[in-house]
């Protein structure tokens, strides 16, 4: 192990003995880049606040499983991070009622229209947000700012201080990639 592996895991076995110095030294060194992943994922700034505690506490209850021959500290941190929030997000979406999703809209209408078009347009939306979450998650987050939130290309690379042309080729990418898997389900059918 490098010494820098060595770190966190001292680091890390700090925190499973429950020294206060190494909760926040950890906190420290990763709650910013948490919150962001948080605040760029998370429907609303409580809820991000509230992953970032959630995740902080998760990291302390399971340091002792922390292997640096596995990972490094900061992928493991993002591992956790992630799988957590997308649980949450699907905890969120599946409380979420549909007419929230689109201004306007409403299942009983469509229904009225065309029996079971509502239920369609949900599992459809369902599909969609399972494949976005599969992407690479620079990916993933630029096509849920852009096409979920709305935010321009630009604001994303600015948010993301991340160059505009590395937006555009995640975007394009993630297209592609999402493309891909959608054409693939419809030849199975």
């Amino acid at each position: 192990m490098t010494s820098s592996a060595d770190e966190d895991f001292g680091l890390m076995q700090r925190i499973a003995s429950d020294q206060k110095d190494a909760i926040e030294e950890l906190y420290d060194r990763f709650g910013s880049l948490v919150y962001r992943m948080a605040y760029q994922t998370m429907p609303t700034r409580a809820d991000a606040d509230d992953v970032v505690q959630e995740v902080f506490v998760r990291l302390w209850r399971t340091s002792d499983r922390y292997d640096p021959k596995r990972a490094a500290l900061v992928t493991w941190v993002m591992l956790i991070a992630r799988r957590h929030m997308v649980d949450r997000l699907r905890r969120y979406r599946s409380s979420l009622k549909p007419s929230t999703l689109e201004e306007g809209w409403s299942p009983a209408s469509e229904q009225e229209q065309e029996p079971g078009l509502g239920l369609e347009m949900e599992e459809r939306f369902g599909a969609v947000m399972d494949r976005i979450e599969s992407l690479p998650e620079l990916q993933k987050i630029v096509v849920k700012r852009a096409y979920l939130k709305g935010e321009t290309l630009k604001q994303i690379g600015i948010e993301l201080n991340v160059p505009l042309g590395t937006v555009k080729s995640a975007l394009s990418r993630a297209l592609v990639r999402l493309r891909e898997r959608s054409s693939g389900e419809e030849q199975a059918i």
